[in-house]
């Protein structure tokens, strides 16, 4: 709902508060989930309500940059691994990986408080539209038309149907050996090798900055300029938002350590790298990641 790491964190203490405070009123007419599902729901609708700059002013316009979102932040499956439920508990449901991805997360920050509401619930949760209508305290004809509209608002930068998303699952082989390659270059400062790996199309931002590099040319020009100046690498393989993920260590010229700089979240199609989003060093700790890497050997 909220695409930010550090307000769903705030948000799940806000819920548990509010569900605290009104305990009395869980009649026991739905399941324990449902009734915090509705509370955590109303949480960010209010937050949304109230802060009208968290949602992008552009209608059905194609999703913006990453970087052009500054509140976005990346969420470590080790927490998502953590709070999914098992499958061997009789309403378990598996989140499809593409609901969980930067892009996804992205794209519903288009869409209008309700519509993003009625979305999750709908086509992520897999809610039916009368249960939806209840948690949101509407019509099944608002629920229909809302989604109707968020489908068609997302469907310009998601085409993929819910159909064909795909459940979570362990990375791939080729997944796995395209982020050691990936790795390697920066630890090697090779940025020839990082290029090869490259989409002529690829994308680079840096959220909270608005910053975009598009195309293999530019980026390439920019880690050519990046590695060559700053120090040593030293790269930490880790998972956000079902995808891929490096923790980059430094160790600038001078200095005795590899110090946290930044977490690269790195999207993969068809061998070649498409898409890096970098992320800024606070949020390692969310990763079991220390500020200071000393590994074996160090």
């Amino acid at each position: 709902m909220l695409g930010s790491l550090n307000d769903a964190e705030d948000h799940v203490q806000e819920a548990l508060l509010r569900a605290w405070r009104s305990r009395s009123s869980f009649a026991g007419r739905s399941t324990i989930r449902a009734w915090l599902y509705r509370i955590a729901t109303n949480a960010c609708l209010d937050t949304l309500r109230t802060h009208p700059e968290r949602v992008i002013p552009v209608g059905d316009a194609a999703s913006p940059p990453p970087s052009e979102i500054p509140w976005l932040q990346p969420y470590p499956d080790r927490l998502l691994d953590r709070a999914a439920a098992s499958r061997d508990e009789p309403d378990a449901l598996v989140i499809a990986r593409e609901t969980i991805e930067l892009a996804y997360l992205a794209a519903i920050q288009l869409l209008p408080p309700n519509q993003r509401a009625v979305l999750l619930m709908r086509d992520v949760l897999g809610w039916p539209a009368a249960d939806t209508a209840e948690l949101l305290g509407t019509s099944v004809a608002s629920v229909t038309s809302a989604l109707q509209r968020a489908r068609a608002a997302l469907k310009q930068n998601r085409p993929e149907e819910p159909a064909s998303w795909t459940p979570p699952a362990e990375p791939t082989a080729e997944e796995r050996a395209l982020l050691r390659r990936y790795m390697d270059a920066h630890a090697r400062a090779d940025a020839p090798a990082l290029v090869a790996m490259m989409r002529e199309d690829i994308r680079f931002t840096m959220p909270p900055q608005p910053t975009l590099y598009a195309g293999r040319a530019e980026v390439g020009e920019f880690l050519t300029e990046a590695l060559r100046t700053v120090g040593e690498f030293r790269l930490v393989p880790t998972r956000a938002n079902r995808m891929p993920a490096a923790a980059n260590y430094l160790r600038a010229p001078g200095d005795t350590q590899f110090r946290a700089l930044a977490l690269d979240v790195l999207r993969f199609t068809g061998g070649q790298l498409a898409e890096i989003t970098t992320f800024e060093p606070s949020l390692f700790g969310y990763f079991g990641l220390p500020e200071v890497w000393a590994a074996p050997g160090d």
